[in-house]
């Protein structure tokens, strides 16, 4: 077990600025194996405390347990190796270009006002909510504040982590999600998986109910746009790999290979080819 410093420091700051909180020291033991987590626990509790997190939180925090199926998946993400070509099957390509089409036609002005809101295409936005969630067909079934302490904990990934653990139960503070709720086995959140600190900077609340819910497919879809459109989207120009927009693709998901597969599914559901 060792304690970091460096990049875990300074995305607690950033989302402590970001939320207005007072910004105390920053530092957790990590740990390699479920021998550690509770203390980890007690040191990231003072931490978010000082944070500005609530007893809700903090309390969210304390019944969290050590997400073992969330560690073997972070070890054993296997698809992001393949081909372009291997992934695009694997992932069902030519199914998310089929229902993407018809989820489009059922729903055009739906999809007109958000290029209207964002700049960014329709197309763009189905490829990613087929290829994150099947359309909301499989939103997860892991306990977020769970995976995402977990991860925040674990040395491999801690420093990226951590700011996501934070915030998690800011959201928790804030009800807009409960202590129990589900998602992806890292912790992603909804139609399109938002990892919890990008709901606080990008989620938009797209229906007007008062509340940004990554589980409603309005806010989902809007808050994807705003990301994209915030991670610097030119509305008009291209996407595809080499054009201008494919750097906000690339902004989604670090994998070359989805950000690569997602510019081609996007094109074909355009009809481009």
């Amino acid at each position: 077990m060792h304690s970091r410093l460096t990049r875990a420091f300074r995305s607690a700051i950033v989302t402590c600025l970001l939320l207005g909180a007072p910004v105390g020291t920053i530092a957790a033991t990590c740990g390699n194996d479920a021998s550690g987590f509770e203390r980890w626990k007690q040191e990231f509790a003072a931490q978010a405390a000082r944070a500005g997190v609530g007893q809700a939180g903090l309390q969210a925090l304390a019944n969290t347990t050590y997400a073992t199926r969330t560690i073997s998946a972070d070890r054993n993400q296997r698809s992001f190796r393949y081909s372009l070509e291997e992934f695009m099957r694997v992932r069902g390509a030519d199914t998310i270009v089929r229902q993407g089409r018809q989820r489009i036609a059922a729903n055009p002005e739906f999809y007109a006002s958000l290029e209207r809101t964002y700049g960014v295409p329709a197309a763009v936005l189905v490829a990613i909510h087929g290829m994150e969630t099947g359309f909301g067909n499989f939103m997860g079934d892991a306990n977020v504040v769970s995976a995402i302490a977990t991860l925040a904990y674990d040395c491999r990934r801690s420093d990226f982590f951590y700011e996501h653990a934070l915030a998690a139960l800011i959201l928790v503070d804030r009800g807009a999600i409960s202590p129990a709720a589900i998602g992806a086995m890292h912790g992603e959140l909804g139609h399109t998986q938002f990892l919890p600190a990008n709901v606080l900077r990008y989620g938009v609340d797209g229906n007007g109910d008062g509340r940004v819910d990554l589980n409603n497919l309005t806010d989902a879809m809007a808050s994807t746009a705003n990301f994209l459109r915030q991670k610097g989207w030119q509305p008009g120009q291209g996407y595809q790999e080499g054009q201008p927009n494919f750097a906000a693709i690339q902004a989604w998901n670090a994998a070359t290979v989805y950000q690569r597969a997602i510019a081609i599914m996007a094109s074909r559901i355009e009809g481009a080819s």
